[in-house]
């Protein structure tokens, strides 16, 4: 039996910028923005929330299904695929386009700003639920918008649970959209500035929100997280990071822990903890998919720090 990950596999151009955003954009200038940032710490990496959802559900032992579209630029990817042992029977490949990419500059209090090609990401409807056999749990992550609303579809009409990530592609959503979404599927995470913008275009509190999922998980970076489910709030904290370095995919990290511990069927605790755990791994690393502990080393590291093994 597999996890489904529907999102983007994308190349990711990664930038730090060795100052502060807020020293260099006068808010009372923003109406003429025309700032130009010297980066001189550049690297190209292998990310997207599919791919990076899909490599850290691998270090957990998992075999996911990686579903997702991608150019005639893919073949460095591919061959990635290939030597992490992950399926490339449901990535698409869209003749005549580029695979997805993203443009992101870090500054020095990791926000981050980011320039996003959709590319092939724009045609993942092609791509069929009903064409994977053996799936027992889905995630939506951020797609082409076609795709996202069609996949929640046919996981439902599968009879698939499904985790909704809008993640940066909340804004391409009515209110109206956000509610069916929600509606249509069994989880929803998202980050804290998602869930504020969540609640702003569904007129709804988080705490209402939650109401239509078994659970909503909302993550705030490294004050940890909070879980609401049965209409309770379970607060689950940060993990404490052997050193920070990059946040670029700490989110995609995060969730495939949370679809660990679901699809083991983990009480909420444990499994925000899990999730936790996966990002703050990954922040010790640049890019989405350079941190490389054993299962037994993250089992290890959960023990550390909460006092009791994961499995």
């Amino acid at each position: 039996m597999s996890i489904v990950v529907c999102g983007s596999l994308a190349f990711d151009t990664i930038m730090v910028f060795g100052d502060r955003f807020k020293n260099h954009i006068l808010p009372e200038q923003i109406h003429i923005l025309n700032v130009a940032f010297l980066v001189p710490d550049m690297r190209r990496e292998f990310g997207g929330c599919a791919g990076n959802i899909g490599y850290n559900l691998k270090l957990l032992g998992e075999n996911p299904i990686v579903m997702a579209t991608v150019g005639d630029d893919f073949e460095p990817y591919r061959r990635r695929f290939d030597a992490l042992g992950l399926s490339l029977a449901h990535v698409r490949q869209v003749e005549g386009s580029y695979t997805a990419q993203a443009f992101i500059t870090t500054d020095l209090d990791d926000n981050q700003i980011t320039a996003f090609h959709p590319g092939a990401m724009t045609q993942s409807h092609l791509n069929r639920i009903d064409e994977v056999t053996g799936a027992r749990l889905g995630i939506v992550a951020p797609d082409g918008r076609d795709g996202m609303l069609a996949h929640a579809r046919q996981f439902v009409e599968a009879g698939i649970p499904f985790v909704f990530d809008p993640g940066q592609g909340l804004p391409m959503f009515s209110g109206d959209e956000l509610m069916a979404f929600l509606r249509m599927a069994t989880y929803c995470s998202v980050n804290d500035y998602e869930a504020r913008l969540l609640a702003e275009r569904t007129g709804r509190s988080i705490e209402s929100l939650a109401s239509e999922v078994d659970a909503l998980i909302v993550t705030l970076g490294a004050e940890g997280s909070q879980i609401f489910t049965s209409g309770e709030r379970i607060d689950v904290p940060c993990v404490k990071a052997d050193e920070v370095v990059d946040p670029t995919g700490c989110g995609d990290a995060y969730r495939a822990g949370l679809l660990y511990g679901i699809e083991h069927g983990y009480d909420w605790q444990t499994t925000g903890r899990l999730a936790s755990l996966m990002g703050s791994v990954k922040i010790g690393f640049r890019g989405g998919q350079n941190h490389a502990p054993t299962r037994d080393e993250l089992a290890a590291r959960y023990v550390a720090a909460f006092g009791d093994a994961p499995w």
